[in-house]
């Protein structure tokens, strides 16, 4: 069993919206860090945003007011809302889970913003 299942990409126009979902395992989710990372061709890997075992959360500059990461202990689910989608979201998704010493990712999701 994969440790991390993402769910919800595709293609949406300019100005719309998508959810993603990351199904983790229970026996990582409750303690790690739990965040989503975006990789466009002939880029890197960047941080999209991310969000504590408590909750807290911390987003790209790029995101700020666009994307919501949340999570739900019951479903061991992170989500992460994205609205006002741009051209240049363009991107496959990948949620991580970390803690010192591990580090699970999954493996990714399409998401394409194009008219």
């Amino acid at each position: 069993q994969e440790p991390l299942v993402e769910s919800g990409g595709g293609l949406v126009q300019p100005g719309g919206s998508l959810r993603l979902s990351c199904a983790a395992s229970g026996g990582i989710f409750s303690i790690y860090l739990m965040g989503w990372y975006r990789q466009a061709p002939g880029k890197q890997r960047e941080l999209v945003a991310a969000i504590g075992s408590g909750g807290r959360t911390n987003y790209a500059d790029f995101v700020k007011g666009r994307f919501t990461i949340s999570r739900d202990n019951a479903k061991n689910t992170v989500y992460l809302q994205m609205n006002s989608l741009k051209p240049e979201d363009t991107a496959v998704y990948f949620c991580n889970a970390y803690k010192i010493g591990s580090n699970y990712w999954g493996q990714g999701t399409q998401v394409t913003v194009s008219s």
